[in-house]
């Protein structure tokens, strides 16, 4: 088989800068790892942090939306009787 055609450079230099990208996600990884460190080694809790972070990403509709639904299951929860499987466990 003739690779005629195929430009090995060319894929060379994808593969290669694919590589430095994956080289500099896992350097910015470790950078994250080590703040979520230095916050918890402060006494932040960790989940609460990552939560709010999830949040700011959203948009305040999304947010809300959210908040909403949220409530009406825990509302529903809290007001629905028992299963009779719940009852047997």
């Amino acid at each position: 088989m003739s690779d005629a055609g195929i430009a090995g450079g060319r894929i060379r230099s994808f593969v290669e800068r694919i590589e430095q990208v994956e080289a500099e996600i896992a350097e910015l990884n470790e950078g994250k790892k080590e703040i979520f460190a230095e916050a918890k080694g402060e006494g932040f809790d960790i989940k609460v942090i990552k939560e709010i972070i999830k949040l700011r990403k959203q948009d305040q509709d999304e947010r809300d939306e959210h908040e909403t639904l949220l409530d009406l299951y825990m509302r529903a929860m809290d007001n629905a009787q028992p299963s009779d499987e719940a009852k047997a466990a």
